[in-house]
């Protein structure tokens, strides 16, 4: 640690001529930039704070003491925070003095603020070392305290000329400064551990992400594989009962697929990646949206599907993306549509629009969770018991927004629609 003599510049004679001060710094901070301070966490909570300079301008000016600080005092060490220097003293926050030579040693000692009127005629400090080293006459030190009750540090004034502070009405509004500075010190230290809270949170949620996006990933093939021997085995079999149980296997196998391949879709948007889209795809989109209806149709007969499409010749659009919002669509009516009852795919041109929309009837979704289901794994109470991850509806929205488009939903009476709306030109 580095000791400097600084001379005292101030605005008496006597007060320029003292050259006692020794100010201890570890590095010459700038004002702007205490962080490589041992201290900077308790330095940057004061200086940071708009509100501080304020209080030190305001006890200035209504005790006519033309320097005021906010310092760090510990048994060891006294460090500047926050200082309003009309007298050029000099100190910058992240500045030391030597602790033993300050008042605001003993303030911390007794816990009790001390207010000298004028050092010459104070019986206690008239004879006391501080004052004769730094040439000050009039002097408040208030004590800062945590919420726990524990010493943070003073809201200091002084001056080389005599001032009346032990009646001025203003020691009550310093008190008063000295308690809100300990306020600012509890909000900073709640605020802090938020922060520490927060991004413990985003690493423990980047984690699960990179783990969500590997394990989907590694499930694709093995799923796959079952998927192709499931359809091998089918048309191989002749016996109606082995076939219908195939087909059931065949269904859950679809269901899994549809599973990974949302949860590498939701994986890869946590993670920035986005939902990716291939515009310049030749695959048709009618035949990708058929395939899905027949792909249905084969694992559910049971279900019925009527289909109405319109499509335009040529757009911009990803036919395998579209394919997968209408794969989720269809299976989110199924799950939660009325069995027996037919479910509605219709395509059609409106307005210089792309309309895509899936029906299902049964029971109304209810108004208030309408606003929520294109939310990642919201299901609704009603829905908890079904199986699904409830990320089909959002895998579907974010589609439709990589399109430049958007999902919209309505329910009533007559059944539920989802709808995919995007422009014809981009």
């Amino acid at each position: 640690m580095k000791c400097l003599l600084l001379v005292l510049s101030g605005a008496s004679a006597c007060f320029r001529q003292k050259r006692f001060l020794i100010v201890h710094r570890e590095l010459p901070l700038p004002i702007d930039a205490p962080a490589a301070h041992d201290f900077a966490e308790d330095i940057a909570a004061i200086a940071g704070n708009t509100s501080v300079p304020a209080m030190l301008e305001a006890v200035c000016a209504a005790t006519g003491l033309r320097f005021s600080a906010v310092a760090r005092v510990t048994n060891r060490r006294w460090i500047t925070c926050s200082v309003v220097d009309k007298l050029e003293f000099g100190l910058r926050p992240g500045d030391e003095l030597v602790v033993e030579s300050t008042i605001c040693h003993e303030v911390r000692d007794l816990a009790s603020e001390i207010v000298i009127d004028d050092v010459l005629t104070d019986p206690q400090f008239c004879d006391h070392h501080t004052p004769k080293a730094y040439g000050f006459r009039s002097y408040l030190s208030i004590p800062i305290l945590r919420a726990d009750g524990s010493f943070f540090g003073t809201l200091c004034a002084l001056d080389p000329e005599p001032n009346r502070l032990k009646d001025s009405s203003a020691l009550a509004m310093i008190r008063l400064f000295a308690k809100l500075i300990g306020d600012v010190l509890v909000a900073e230290d709640q605020i802090g551990e938020i922060r520490r809270e927060l991004e413990v949170e985003r690493q423990v949620s980047g984690t699960q992400e990179e783990f969500m996006a590997i394990v989907a990933h590694d499930l694709r093939n093995p799923v796959a594989a079952i998927g192709a021997g499931l359809r091998m085995l089918r048309r191989k079999v002749d016996d109606e009962d082995t076939k219908h149980l195939v087909r059931l296997m065949e269904a859950s196998t679809q269901r899994m697929s549809s599973l990974v391949n949302n949860l590498m879709d939701h994986a890869r948007n946590r993670l920035g990646g986005g939902i990716v889209l291939d515009l310049e795809s030749d695959s048709p989109l009618t035949e990708a949206l058929q395939q899905i209806i027949e792909e249905f149709r084969a694992i559910a007969p049971d279900r019925q599907i009527t289909v109405s499409f319109e499509v335009p010749p040529v757009f911009a659009c990803d036919p395998p993306r579209v394919a997968q919002l209408l794969s989720n669509l269809i299976a989110n009516a199924m799950a939660h549509g009325a069995p027996g009852r037919p479910i509605e795919v219709v395509t059609c041109i409106e307005g210089g629009h792309f309309i895509l929309s899936v029906k299902n009837e049964g029971e109304a979704i209810p108004a208030e969770l309408l606003p929520h289901l294109f939310k990642p794994f919201h299901r609704g109470a009603e829905r908890s018991s079904r199986h699904g991850l409830g990320l089909g509806l959002h895998i579907a929205s974010e589609i439709a927004r990589a399109h430049g488009g958007k999902m919209t939903v309505k329910s009533g009476p007559d059944g539920t629609v989802f709808s995919f709306e995007m422009p014809l030109t981009r």
